[in-house]
Order: structure tokens, then C-alpha cells, then sequence
């Protein structure tokens, strides 16, 4: 018996099928090209200029809506080649490429083969929501990468028990709390559940709190800065529950909506069919506890009326999951026309014709969001610029972070500094006491008559495109008489 009972303990964790090299190498490469041959498309994206912005002119270790690490990473990209808004994207075209191959990794570590890797590379690759992130350096382009790679960690120290992975899970969690806080609750809900249900040896692991320890001490300046100006990402909070109310049909709302973009046709059925099997799936009775993980990040994402795309990062471990159960045992037959090659082909089709920007500039309206809102800002600044010369005492307000960041990446040099009472901006300076005229830009007269006395209309953004556009017809306004003194009336201005 005693024997009996050492035998799991030194008897090595089998091996994992090979890795199916080429094919899954083929689709990170094709989605790098997808991703490569569309990135200079149109222009930056508003978040885009906010990162740059906050990069080369106001680097702090924490902002008002996230810390440090998009806006240094947008520096570094700017650097290496200003201006340049292919290269400013590279790291999300690497992140997302480095996203497919982990997904196979992760069906790998399930014990999947060749048709089960290839199976969760494609699903990855083709998704909508991960697609479409990967076309832009944003926070919800890098966050889902470091949850995946964070997830295949845990997963294959499970297998292997090599503390080292927990370590170097705890290293990813501390990147990741630099570009956004989410992840914590990803780690809190697995500790609820590994408590409740096990592997409670991952919690005895010193390499686990030592990692944890990493984490607390890398993300201490920016708690610092946010404890420093009276947490305005708690205010943020507020701001995406509002958006999540308003736009997104509430948080009902936000677990169909994670589903539908996590891929049509192909991510929908494996989103859910990979939750199933982590639950139910006797194959992987071992990661029953990332089920639940999955489960009750989810409901905290609901519960704390949280943005759909959050649970991005989830979307790799149920591709992998569903596709290990598919290579074993044939779908239904309702649905076991999804993983073909058709399907995939048609589901990359509609990848990309809706995710990404390909059509052309004349056919761009809002309800193309990134598009949209990549459009037009070369001339908003000029437009601006053309406004200031005419009345060259004037201090220049922006409506938006986005104007702000716009016309400080091309307009620095032709224009006074730029202010702007929204988000991020409104900490980056006051506009001086005595600041009389003020060109605004956006906005409408009945709002700015809560702040100035008289507002006149001396500019309007004018497109090549159509009328519905982020910029399109964006006015300028010069306004007299500030209502108060500028501390005053900086801190009536501030919009979150």
C-alpha cells in the first residue's frame, strides 16, 4: 500500500502530445500578416494619441484611467520610429500572434493533438474581439495575451508541478498590472475556488507568494499615484458602468456580448462547449477548478458592471479546452459542421471584413468604431492651428483626452499648451489665472455657458468622409469671461 501511495508522487507527469509546428505556425504567421498589412490603415486611434501623448509630454507612473505601461510602451515604439503608426502597432501584432501560438500550447498541455491545436490556434486567430484589439496598442490588446500566458502557467504546473511556473506567473501578473488592474480578479476568483475545491497545494506554494510579492512592490507607484489624487480610477469605474448602462445594454448584456465577439461562427460554440468540458469534461477532471474560475470572473465582471471584452483573456483556455474534446470525440451532429476548414475559412472572412479596417475611407461612419475614430485628426489640429492664428492670445481647451492627445502629437509645436478638463488631462496642468479668450474645441454653446459668459464659432473641422464621424464637423469655439477663477472653475470643468 505505502508503495501504492508513492507512485504519484515520483512518477514523472507524461509527456504532452508534439507541438503541431508548422500549421500553427502558419496561422500566427497569417494572422501577423492580416494584422501587418492593415495597421497603417487611416491614422492613430484616439487611445492611441492619448498613449503617445501621456508618453513623450506627461509621463507619470499612473493616470486617471490606467498606469504606466501603454504609455512608456508607446514612447519606446515612437522612438524607435516617429511617427510611424505601423510600428507604434507592432507589439499588438506580436502580442496577438504570440496569443495563437499559446492557445495551441494551452490545447497541447490539455493532452491535445495535432487537430485539437490546430483547432484552438484557429479559433484564437479568427476571433472578432482579439482580432480587432490586435489592430491597435490599447490596454485591451495586451491584457488578454498576459491573462492566456498567465493561464497556461498555472495549467502546466498542474502537470508538472514546477514551482518555477508559478514564479513566472506572478512575474506576468506584475506586467499585467502595470497596463490594467483586471487581473486581480482573475487571481482572486481562482483562490476562492482552489480553496473550495483544490488543487490547494498551489496556494503552499512559496513560488506563488513570492511571485504575488513582485506583483504588490511593481505596482506600489502607481497605488502611490493614484492614492496621491484621490483615486480617480475608482471614479473610472463609475464612468464604464454608465458607458456599460447606456451602450451596451447593461450587465445582462455583457455575457452574450463576450460570447458573439469572441468569434462568429467559430468562437461562439467553442466558448461555450470549452466551458462545458472544463466543468463536466471527465478528460479534464484535473483543471475542473479553471471552470469555476471561469464561472465566477464572470459574474464579478457582471456584478461589478464591467466591459464585455474583459473577459477576453478567458477565450484562449475554452478554445483549447473545446478543441482537445472535439479531436476525441465527434460534435453533435447539429452542430459538427463548426470545426471545418469552411467554417474557419468563412468565420476568418467575417473576421476581417468587421473587425478590421478594410474598407474604404468613404464608407467609414461611427458604427465602425475604430475607424471612425481614427479618422480626421491631422485635420482637427490644422484646423485648430488655423483658429489660433487668428486669435493668437487665445489658451486652447480641448472637449476630449482624444482632441488633447490629437493636437499634441500634431500641432505641439504650433500651438500653446493644449489643456483639457477630461480623464487623464485634467491633471496634467490648469489652465494660468487670467486665461481670457479660450478656444474650445467641441462641445456646444449650452455647456460652455455653464463656464464663460459669451462663445462665439470661429472653426469646423471639415472631412472627406461622411457625416456621421467621430471629427466630422467638430467645432471651435472662442469663449470670453470665465465664470470664475480657473482653480475654480477647473475643478466645476473635470469630466470623467
Amino acid at each position: 500500500m505505502r508503495d501504492q501511495l508513492a507512485v504519484p508522487v515520483t512518477e514523472a507527469p507524461a509527456a504532452p502530445a508534439p507541438l503541431a509546428r508548422w500549421p500553427v505556425l502558419a496561422i500566427a504567421g497569417a494572422t501577423g500578416l492580416v494584422l501587418l498589412a492593415t495597421s497603417a490603415r487611416i491614422g492613430y486611434f484616439g487611445d492611441e494619441l492619448y498613449f503617445l501623448a501621456s508618453g513623450r509630454y506627461h509621463l507619470e507612473w499612473g493616470y486617471a484611467d490606467q498606469p504606466w505601461l501603454l504609455p512608456v510602451l508607446a514612447l519606446v515604439m515612437d522612438t524607435l520610429a516617429p511617427g510611424s503608426v505601423l510600428v507604434l502597432r507592432l507589439p499588438a501584432m506580436i502580442v496577438t500572434v504570440l496569443g495563437v501560438l499559446l492557445t495551441a500550447l494551452l490545447a497541447r498541455e490539455f493532452g491535445g493533438g495535432r487537430k485539437a491545436q490546430v483547432l484552438a490556434a484557429g479559433a484564437y486567430a479568427i476571433s472578432f474581439q482579439l482580432l480587432a484589439s490586435g489592430h491597435l496598442l490599447a490596454t485591451s490588446t495586451i491584457d488578454p495575451f498576459l491573462w492566456t500566458l498567465t493561464i497556461w502557467l498555472v495549467v502546466r504546473w498542474v502537470r508538472t508541478r514546477a514551482d518555477r511556473l508559478l514564479l513566472f506567473a506572478g512575474l506576468t501578473t506584475a506586467v499585467a498590472m502595470q497596463g490594467k488592474f483586471l487581473i486581480v480578479f482573475f487571481w482572486l476568483a481562482l483562490g476562492v475556488v482552489v480553496l473550495l475545491t483544490g488543487p490547494r497545494e498551489l496556494l503552499r506554494r512559496p513560488a506563488l507568494w513570492v511571485g504575488a510579492g513582485v506583483t504588490v512592490l511593481a505596482t506600489v507607484p502607481t497605488v502611490l499615484w493614484q492614492a496621491r489624487n484621490d483615486w480617480p480610477y475608482l471614479d473610472m469605474q463609475e464612468v464604464v458602468a454608465e458607458q456599460v448602462n447606456r451602450f451596451m445594454g447593461g450587465p445582462l448584456a455583457i455575457v452574450p456580448l463576450a460570447v458573439v465577439f469572441s468569434g462568429l461562427l467559430v468562437g461562439v460554440f467553442l466558448v461555450g462547449h470549452g466551458l462545458w468540458q472544463l466543468l463536466r469534461g471527465p478528460e479534464l477532471a484535473e483543471y475542473r477548478f479553471l471552470g469555476w474560475t471561469v464561472l465566477l470572473v464572470t459574474l464579478i465582471f457582471v456584478v461589478t458592471v464591467g466591459r464585455y471584452y474583459y473577459m477576453a483573456g478567458l477565450y484562449g483556455l475554452l478554445f483549447a479546452a473545446s478543441a482537445v474534446r472535439i479531436e476525441r470525440h465527434r460534435p453533435a451532429r447539429w452542430w459538427r459542421w463548426v470545426p471545418t476548414w469552411p467554417v474557419y475559412a468563412l468565420s476568418a472572412l467575417l473576421a476581417i471584413g468587421l473587425a478590421l479596417p478594410v474598407r474604404p475611407v468613404s464608407m467609414v461612419t461611427t458604427t465602425d468604431f475604430v475607424a471612425s475614430g481614427s479618422l480626421g485628426w491631422p485635420r482637427l489640429a490644422d484646423t485648430v492651428v488655423a483658429a489660433q492664428r487668428r486669435h493668437p492670445g487665445a489658451v486652447v481647451l480641448t472637449h476630449t483626452y482624444w482632441q488633447a492627445s490629437a493636437l499634441e502629437v500634431h500641432a505641439r509645436q504650433r500651438l500653446p499648451p493644449v489643456y483639457s478638463p477630461e480623464r487623464g488631462y485634467w491633471y496634467t496642468g490648469t489652465p494660468p489665472e487670467g486665461s481670457d479668450p479660450v478656444l474650445y474645441v467641441g462641445a456646444d454653446p449650452r455647456h460652455l455657458g455653464r463656464f464663460f459668459t459669451s462663445t462665439q464659432r470661429v472653426g469646423t473641422v471639415r472631412l472627406d468622409a461622411r457625416p456621421d464621424n467621430v471629427n466630422q464637423g467638430v467645432p471651435v469655439w472662442l469663449c470670453h469671461g470665465p465664470k470664475a477663477p480657473w482653480p475654480r472653475l477647473w475643478q466645476r470643468m473635470r469630466r470623467m
